[in-house]
């Protein structure tokens, strides 16, 4: 009767739905950040590039 009781038990299953939901939104922001990153990152980075003293963009 013990493990029967055991076996019915859902208390960590809400958990477990919520890490596995947690690790699909991370890997769909990380796969996000890989395929537009180059696009967005690079082009603020050269503005700000532009805009420092030479002698701090080349260190």
């Amino acid at each position: 009767m013990g493990l029967n009781k055991l076996y019915k038990e859902e208390s960590g299953q809400g958990m477990v739905e919520y890490g596995l939901i947690l690790v699909l939104v991370a890997l769909v922001v990380v796969g996000a950040l890989a395929t537009l990153g180059e696009n967005t990152i690079k082009p603020m980075y050269d503005k700000i590039k532009e805009v420092l003293p030479s002698d701090l963009a080349t260190k």
